[in-house]
């Protein structure tokens, strides 16, 4: 062939290759996850919870809908801006809620799209305002003890006796009891983090009963297929069967199995939240209690009456799992009460 007719055909050819072999833009886009697939798929590599990423996911798509349907990508600073003004301005949310949206933004922005919002962290997160956690007496803890029954008089007491959250509660195994050291092992609580703190022994004979008619029902499930739990990160993977051990199970299990495709065996939860909460809500009505009280005053409570009693701040951390005694200290407010601090002049 002649070099001058080669010479031609290879600029033919090149171009069609590179063509062929560089997509466009727009086939680039097309074949990337979806933007919240790939949210989630972050979220879940950096081990944040379930509910961090409903809510991260949720705030995500507001800010997408307030803005037109646009993707971030083509917004900025100016945009979030716009969008938490309007939260504040408009919709009335509080600091937290505020700041939570933001979080969520910040972290679409910075992890997802690999781009800094510049200028927005001093202008645009709110500051919360500090308010005194509320506080129910001896007496009126004993008063909305005594108008519960069953599993959520058992939770309640447990979250007042122990100082736990109400999910942390809620999300007890078995093997996290210890009745022979007297202490309930927090495992995976606010912050991941484990702590460990006291079982109260008024509860022990109530745990064991309790806990006899959870393992029937166990046994029950096993012999009909089911039997099985969510096991934590990777450990359903390392240990294929554990979740069938009784060490595994709930210590406050749902009433009803579900089916999940996903995990594979029927499965029972553990019991939802909500159920503690409607039972403790009209327990508290019920005692006429005049005070904004949920199931987390509990744990206001037992951290107050422990201090009440002259234990030191630091032990009262410890069981709390607050990573800062600073946090702890709000409940000093009760050493500024009657003869436990200051008298009014007008008692003098």
């Amino acid at each position: 062939m002649d070099p001058a007719d080669r010479g031609r055909r290879h600029a033919l050819i090149v171009p069609r290759l590179a063509v062929s072999v560089v997509p466009a833009p727009h086939q680039l886009e097309a074949t990337r996850p979806r933007l919240l697939t790939r949210v989630r798929t972050v979220l879940r590599v950096r081990h944040y919870s379930r509910r961090t990423e409903k809510s991260y996911v949720g705030w995500i798509k507001r800010f997408i809908f307030f803005h037109g349907v646009r993707h971030p990508d083509l917004m900025g600073e100016a945009e979030v801006r716009a969008f938490l003004t309007d939260l504040a301005l408009r919709s009335h949310v509080s600091a937290s809620t505020q700041n939570q949206a933001f979080s969520a933004l910040l972290f679409l922005y910075r992890e997802v799209l690999g781009r800094k919002l510049e200028g927005l962290e001093e202008g645009v997160r709110a500051k919360r305002p500090v308010h005194l956690p509320v506080v129910l007496s001896r007496e009126e803890v004993r008063s909305v003890l005594e108008r519960l029954r069953g599993v959520p008089w058992l939770m309640a007491s447990l979250i007042y006796g122990s100082g736990l959250r109400i999910l942390e509660c809620a999300r007890l195994r078995v093997k996290d009891l210890d009745f022979v050291r007297g202490e309930v092992t927090v495992r995976d609580g606010k912050g991941r983090k484990d702590r460990v703190t006291l079982l109260p022994g008024r509860l022990t004979d109530a745990l064991h009963l309790h806990l006899d008619r959870v393992r029937e029902q166990h046994r029950r499930d096993l012999s009909r297929g089911g039997g099985h739990v969510a096991l934590p990160e990777a450990l359903a993977r390392k240990y294929p069967n554990a979740d069938g051990d009784w060490a595994w199970q709930w210590v406050f299990p749902a009433s009803r199995c579900h089916d999940d495709p996903r995990l594979g065996p029927r499965r029972r939860h553990h019991l939802h939240e909500t159920v503690l909460q409607r039972a403790f809500h009209e327990a508290v009505r019920s005692a006429g209690i005049a005070k904004h009280a949920t199931c987390h005053t509990l744990r206001h409570s037992f951290a107050t009456h422990l201090l009440e009693a002259g234990y030191d701040i630091r032990t009262i951390q410890e069981l709390l799992g607050h990573n800062d005694v600073s946090t702890t200290m709000i409940y000093t407010h009760v050493l500024n009460r009657g003869g436990l601090g200051v008298r009014s002049p007008l008692d003098c």
